[in-house]
Parts: C-alpha cells; sequence; structure tokens
C-alpha cells in the first residue's frame, strides 16, 4: 500500500484513524498546513485535491507565490573527512561537488528504483 498521495507536485500523506474510522493526512514538504480527511479513499483524494485547489486559489488572492516542497537544493552533513575526499575528487575531474554528487545520486539503485 503507498502511503501518499499527489496532485499538481504536492505530495500528501496518507493515515487512518481506526478509532475515528476515517483516511487523514497532511501535505508534505511544506510550511504551511494542509490537511484534508475522508471516510473512504475517494473523498480522501476529493478532498486533498480540494485542499490543494483551495490553497493555490488564496495564493494567488493574496498575491503570495505557493510554497514548493522541491526547490532542487537541500542541505547535506557530511564528516570533514568525506567532505574533502568530494571536493578533491570533483576537483581533479573538473566538476563541481553539486555535479558530482547529483551524478552519483541519479546512478543510485534507488534512484533507478524510483525512475
Amino acid at each position: 500500500m503507498n502511503n501518499t498521495i499527489q496532485y499538481k507536485g504536492y505530495i500528501g500523506s496518507v493515515e487512518f484513524s481506526e478509532d475515528d474510522d476515517f483516511f487523514y493526512g497532511k501535505v508534505m514538504g511544506i510550511r504551511s498546513l494542509i490537511s484534508y480527511k475522508g471516510e473512504n479513499a475517494k473523498e480522501l483524494l476529493d478532498d486533498f485535491h480540494d485542499a490543494i485547489d483551495d490553497y493555490l486559489e488564496t495564493c494567488k488572492a493574496e498575491g503570495k507565490e505557493p510554497e514548493t516542497a522541491f526547490k532542487g537544493s537541500f542541505n547535506v552533513r557530511l564528516s570533514p573527512d568525506l567532505h574533502e575526499k568530494i571536493f578533491v575528487y570533483a576537483v581533479s575531474h573538473q566538476m563541481s561537488m553539486n555535479k558530482y554528487i547529483e551524478d552519483v545520486l541519479k546512478n543510485s539503485p534507488a534512484a533507478r528504483e524510483i525512475v
């Protein structure tokens, strides 16, 4: 079972409350709280889509740029020793550290599994 849903570039969680007998979730990766719920999968998806559409309409009406979860950058903490090794390797191969790390990630088993 997949526990995420996607719509218009936003990814939401899917949870189930046994006590309350409904599905619920929230959009992940942004600071704004966008939540949704439903008594079944269709209601959950419909409420998720409505919540995203409402968020985008509100941002437009207020002249705000909607938040996006994936801007193409994220911070990675490394040990100083590994940081140095990656830097030396990248420089010696005439590439930036970003390019080297992107190439490594693109060729990782996880990336091949996802794509």
